[in-house]
């Protein structure tokens, strides 16, 4: 999908509620209160019409960690997967392109988000984990003046003058990567910010070095990770191409005085 196309792809999905799959869900704003400031955080919730329930487990653990991804798909596509029946791999909130924190389950419970070879293994760290999903292609491959999708070498996302969309950085074997929105950044500080307070999880990123590698002592990190951390191969999520200390930056309470 070409990259100015995403807008409307999402407002479609907004105002129908229909995912990729041809699930209907229940789309709901709210907001809450984020504790120990003065503000509030703006989220959606997103619940199957069926009312199925089986793409996460109802039990509460609890948390210690938060671990950002990204879902190398579009929002429709992104919903319909993290919602699929019986699947249990899922994370409580999806952060859309438009800057919309959609809420699939509470963050109190928990689904598969790791994948099978995680450090401290995919159970034992997706129960105390929070997974966060933004809504990003991902890696992308250039063909001539054209940057595709993994999708497919048919499937172009923007041409290379359109520099607002990607960003040229080696990481795990790829050159171009599609860049997030500001209202991405925007939202995800709001969201950690919440959910740090919420769930008493540190403040805290791992230094600037180790950030894109996967290492042992993720297990015992009490603050914000990202899927990389956990798996060796096979996940781009999230490397070079997101700007970290712009987020980290971003990440400042709005103090109650």
């Amino acid at each position: 999908m070409n990259a100015n196309d995403i807008a409307r792809y999402e407002a479609e999905f907004n105002r129908t509620g229909k995912d990729s799959d041809g699930k209907f869900h229940t789309l709901i704003p709210q907001s809450i209160q984020i504790p120990g400031e003065t503000g509030q955080m703006n989220y959606t919730f997103v619940r199957p019409l069926s009312g199925d329930q089986s793409f996460f487990y109802n039990k509460s653990f609890e948390k210690v960690q938060i671990v950002l991804h990204f879902t190398m798909g579009y929002l429709p596509g992104d919903v319909a997967t993290l919602t699929k029946r019986n699947y249990h791999v899922s994370v409580p909130f999806i952060i859309g392109r438009n800057g919309i924190i959609y809420n699939l389950f509470s963050s109190q419970y928990w689904s598969y988000h790791l994948g099978e070879g995680a450090i401290g293994g995919n159970e034992t760290r997706s129960k105390v984990t929070i997974g966060i999903e933004i809504s990003n292609i991902g890696p992308l491959k250039r063909i001539g003046d054209q940057l595709v999708t993994t999708y497919g070498d048919g499937d172009i996302y923007c041409s290379l003058d359109e520099t607002q969309y990607y960003e040229q950085v080696t990481f795990r074997g790829h050159e171009y990567f599609a860049t997030f929105t500001d209202t991405q950044y925007a939202a995800l500080s709001t969201l950690l910010r919440y959910l740090t307070a919420r769930f008493n999880i540190a403040r805290e990123f791992l230094p600037e070095h180790r950030r894109y590698q996967t290492i042992a002592e993720v297990v015992d990190f009490n603050g914000v990770v990202s899927h990389v951390n956990y798996r060796p191969d096979g996940k781009w999520d999230i490397g070079p191409a997101f700007d970290w200390n712009r987020l980290i930056q971003d990440f400042q309470p709005q103090v109650q005085r």
